[in-house]
This record gives structure tokens, C-alpha cells and sequence, in this order.
């Protein structure tokens, strides 16, 4: 039996929590892990100083593969996002976060089932910021052909393997014509080059509240950074919230599996976080490497806790702490 080697980033908050249920329930479908754990986020800044110390991304490159915990970053000061250093630094340019209705979870949307695929390392998130004079402060926008036509071929190869038929590129080039406009050229020329995949675009505001009229219009959504990370949290909520939010960041080597969340401090230590997101998470992680039946058992246990209310969290509606429910899942799986 193949063992494999990832990367266990805790995280902050409620991190170390939902890391160590989504381990729990990963082991129990009877693939070996050894996992290499290492610290990245605020506890990592305030030990070392670094809050992306080099042994996290020497881990990562060796392993090529990480199940990451979310990390918290400072609101307008202190240290800058762990997630945007790894996914730059690595070249994890693929944001994949599948919003699928989950049973059992109140929502008043059903049958929804989108993917949003966001470009992960240009755009405003390249942090290229200054004071041009005191009161005007100046972010640069960067948005280039590779990076463009890379994470267009990423949408159209993943409609073709997942049997999706239609990609609907989100922009705003009716005011940002040229950084958009590019954006939309290579979608253009990828699109031109898949013809079995139908392709159409829409403006990011529009898509929005089309998003809320009816999701299950929507099948690929393909985004560049910004207006990705902001449509994906609108989505989650057609699903139950951020905690039921998986997610993926891939690249050419190595792919880091994370929630969509963050690390909620004010709930942490206090065993009341839904760990499903990063569960789920760890079951994309198993479908990249081909362990495609333990994938399937993890979402099934998944669904059956919810589908029969089992030892949910209050946000859930249920009364059970996050051990628990962690346990409801390793049985069924």
C-alpha cells in the first residue's frame, strides 16, 4: 500500500481543531499519511518572527502536497496573508472551490452545483501598494497573458475531465477595458480552442445577483483573483455558509488543500467548530492523488452525518461539539 507524505499546516484559531478532526477522518479510510507537520500564521510569527518560516514551503516543494489549516491575518497592519505568500511563492495558480447542496443543511437554495475557478497570483492580491502622497494611496492592478490564458486552459481541462458544460468567465472589462480586456482575450482564444465546452461571459455585478436570483443557472465559473475570492464566499452561502466551503489551490508541482474559511478566533479552544469544510477539503486532497473511492467514502460519510442530523454543531443546528462530530464521520467512512 502506497503511503503519502503531506504536509499538516494547523493554522490559527480554530485551525489546529478542524486540522486534527480532518486527519481523524482521512485516517480512517485505511490510506496512509505521514504527516509532516509544520507551523505557518500568527503563532509561526510570533515564535520565529516569519509568519512563512522557509521550513513550511522546503515541506511543501518535498512533499508536494499540504492539508492546511486556516491562518489569520492582521486587518490593515502587521504581517501580510500566509495564504497569498503560498500561493505566489509555490505558483498555486488554481483556486478550486466546488459549491455542491450538501443534504440535510438548511438552505433555501437546492441542486446547486457550481465550481469556482479563480486565478490565484496576480490581480490586486499582488500587494503592490504605495502612498503616492500623504491621503492618496495608490494599488496597482496586474493582470498578464500567461497567468490569463494558464488558469483559462486549468477551466476548460477541468470541464472536460468533470463533464462540464459551460464556463462563464466573470469580468468588469466595461470599465477596466484593458486589465479585464486582457483577461477576456485569452479566455476568448482558449475557448476558441475548446469547442466542446460552451463558453459565455457576464460582468461580476450582474453575475452576482443572477448568483442570488438562481445558482443552478451556473456551472464554471471562471474568475480572476479578486472578484474570485469575493464570489466564492457569495456562493458558500448557497451551501450552508463558509463551513461547508472546501478548497484547493493547485499548481504545476504541489497543491495545498485548505477550507474556504478563516480561523475564528472567538469560537477557538472551545470545541464548537464545524470541521466538514476541511474534511471535505481532505477529500479533494484524496481525489488529486487518485485515491478516488476513499474520496467517495469521506463525502458519503459526510452526507449521511448530515442527512440523519447526526452529532452536528450548533451551527448546524445540532447540539455537538466538533469531537464528536469528527467521530460520527470516522465511523461511517
Amino acid at each position: 500500500m502506497t503511503t503519502y507524505n503531506v504536509t499538516l499546516i494547523p493554522g490559527d484559531g480554530i485551525g489546529p481543531e478542524v486540522a486534527a478532526a480532518a486527519v481523524r477522518v482521512l485516517s480512517a479510510t485505511g490510506i496512509r499519511f505521514e504527516w509532516e507537520t509544520v507551523m505557518a500564521g500568527a503563532e509561526a510569527a510570533g515564535r520565529e518572527g516569519n509568519p512563512l518560516p522557509p521550513n513550511v514551503l522546503e515541506s511543501i516543494r518535498r512533499n508536494k502536497v499540504a492539508l492546511k489549516g486556516p491562518t489569520a491575518t492582521p486587518i490593515g497592519t502587521g504581517h501580510r496573508s500566509v495564504n497569498v505568500a503560498l500561493r505566489k511563492t509555490l505558483d498555486l495558480y488554481a483556486n478550486l472551490r466546488p459549491v455542491k447542496t450538501l443534504p440535510g443543511v438548511k438552505s433555501r437554495y437546492t441542486d446547486v452545483d457550481l465550481v469556482v475557478v479563480r486565478e490565484n497570483t496576480e490581480d490586486l492580491y499582488s500587494g503592490l501598494e504605495h502612498v503616492v502622497v500623504p491621503g492618496v494611496v495608490e494599488s496597482i492592478k496586474i493582470i498578464t497573458e500567461k497567468a490569463s490564458t494558464r488558469i483559462a486552459k486549468f477551466a476548460f481541462e477541468y470541464a472536460r475531465i468533470h463533464d462540464r458544460k459551460r464556463i462563464t468567465a466573470i469580468h468588469k472589462a466595461n470599465i477596466m477595458k484593458l486589465s479585464d480586456g486582457l483577461f477576456l482575450d485569452c479566455c476568448r482564444a482558449v475557448a476558441t480552442a475548446n469547442p466542446g465546452v460552451i463558453y459565455d461571459e457576464m460582468i461580476v455585478d450582474n453575475t452576482c445577483m443572477q448568483l442570488v436570483l438562481d445558482p443552478t443557472k451556473f456551472d464554471v465559473l471562471l474568475l480572476e483573483n479578486l472578484y474570485g475570492d469575493i464570489v466564492s464566499d457569495l456562493c458558500a452561502g448557497f451551501i450552508g455558509g463558509l463551513g461547508m466551503a472546501p478548497g484547493a489551490n493547485i499548481g504545476e508541482e504541489v497543491a495545498v488543500f485548505e477550507a474556504v474559511h478563516g480561523s475564528a478566533p472567538d469560537i477557538a479552544g472551545k470545541n464548537m467548530a464545524n470541521p466538514m469544510a476541511l474534511i471535505l477539503s481532505g477529500a479533494m486532497m484524496l481525489d488529486h492523488l487518485g485515491e478516488l473511492d476513499a474520496a467517495s467514502r469521506v463525502r458519503n460519510a459526510v452526507h449521511g452525518v448530515l442527512r440523519d442530523g447526526e452529532k452536528l454543531t450548533a451551527d448546524l443546528g445540532g447540539s455537538s461539539g466538533t469531537i464528536e462530530l469528527t467521530e460520527a464521520i470516522a465511523r461511517r467512512v
